[in-house]
């Protein structure tokens, strides 16, 4: 299989949007192709249950919407991350009202899930990237040692691996209560 990075290294953004999509996703960052990895047992199943349990609260009374692995292109990147969730007036919407398909705004909150062969710094700076340009917050979810680094714009980072209700978009503190703790029995069978 040949990927993006071994076609071309340095493109522009406009050049790289024109691309077919590719398994694993690639994203452009910092004016060059980066491939994330394939997603494993504990990735996927965290980004399922995850995203599932957001949408399960959030969806019915139109609050927000979390979508997983969706493409975001805003202030010269284009990212895919495990899970961006946008507050319900700020999807992007076509001419029919529908969700468009193309995003080309910030998600409100991303969640990233660290995958055993990435680097949690180069994923720490994708985040930081987004809370500069608007995201009101970021999640860094480590299977490994069992916690969720939280991040907020202008704050120091918190992290949280107990049963401590976790923080979430500020909207939806009242409905959405998850802990660590939570999060990661979903990956005992």
């Amino acid at each position: 299989m040949v990927t993006l990075t071994q076609i071309k290294p340095n493109i522009t953004l406009e050049q790289f949007l024109k691309y077919p999509e590719t398994k694993p996703y690639s994203e452009y960052i910092n004016g060059k192709i980066e491939p994330k990895p394939m997603p494993q047992g504990q990735h996927s199943t965290l980004q399922i249950r995850l995203g599932t349990k957001i949408n399960e609260i959030v969806l019915p009374n139109k609050l927000a919407h979390a979508f997983t692995e969706l493409r975001c292109t805003f202030a010269g990147v284009s990212i895919v991350s495990d899970i961006s969730v946008f507050t319900w007036e700020r999807i992007p919407k076509n001419e029919q009202g529908k969700i468009a398909n193309r995003f080309e705004i910030y998600p409100d909150w991303v969640i990233e899930i660290l995958s055993p062969e990435q680097s949690a710094n180069k994923v720490i700076r994708k985040i930081m990237f987004c809370l500069e340009q608007g995201t009101q917050l970021g999640w860094l979810i480590d299977s490994e040692d069992e916690s969720i680094m939280i991040l907020k714009p202008n704050q120091f980072p918190q992290v949280k691996s107990n049963e401590e209700n976790l923080t979430v978009l500020e909207d939806l503190q009242e409905s959405l209560q998850l802990s660590a703790q939570q999060i990661f029995g979903w990956l005992t069978v």
